[in-house]
């Protein structure tokens, strides 16, 4: 592998792991609610997550799912309905790992905010996508596939921490404005609107690789 390859690779990850999607929203949430250091509960979950699809990637797992109209229909309504329940959760202020709270006595962490981070992650068969989409176009066929894979895996955790870690740090900048009950409801309408969205679009995923 050149150092070129592995620029490219790098910053095309970066640029992915910070665009906003339901993600970046829950570790937003859990900076404001929680602060930055107990974010990394649901940071490390979203990690894990992409690690467990960055696997499925490598093994030639996730292509099977993809060919599998029924495998990745499932994937994706599972998704979808379970972001529509963080997201009416959040707009009726219910508790969970997207919601913002004012009290952090009340918010979700550890744990809780660990495995709701993983569902999250593995419910978005876009980052199946990615890595099925991305990953072959940087191997090279004629040098040991194992050592390529254990510094791309390394990578992507790596960038994944940063950048969330970067999310984390945004949402406990707002910290301060949590305890104004109007801006709490209001975050909380907003990022539970916005999941409610980013759900129907996901409804519409398997017309865009299967039509």
């Amino acid at each position: 592998m050149s150092w070129d390859t592995y620029a490219i690779f790098a910053v095309t990850t970066l640029v992915v792991c910070l665009t906003p999607g339901p993600a970046a929203l829950l570790i937003v949430a859990q900076g404001i609610s929680n602060g930055f250091r107990r974010s990394y509960w649901a940071i490390a979950g979203i990690a894990l997550g992409n690690a467990a699809y960055f696997a499925l990637s490598a093994t030639g797992i996730a292509a099977l799912i993809l060919a599998s109209s029924t495998l990745f229909s499932v994937i994706k309504w599972i998704g979808v309905a379970y972001l529509f329940y963080l997201g009416i959760a959040a707009i009726r202020n219910q508790s969970s790992a997207l919601t913002v709270t004012a009290e952090r006595a009340d918010a979700v962490h550890g744990l809780r905010a660990f495995w709701q981070a993983l569902v999250v992650e593995l419910s978005n068969p876009k980052a199946l996508l990615y890595f099925v989409a991305l990953l072959p176009q940087f191997i090279h066929p004629a040098k040991p596939l194992g050592p390529q894979l254990l510094i791309f895996g390394v990578t992507c955790l790596a960038l994944d921490g940063f950048s969330y870690g970067l999310y984390a740090w945004l949402g406990s900048k707002a910290q301060r404005f949590s305890a104004n009950a109007s801006f709490v409801r209001n975050s909380n309408r907003v990022s539970g609107s916005l999941l409610v969205v980013v759900g129907v679009m996901m409804a519409t995923l398997k017309r865009a690789v299967h039509g």
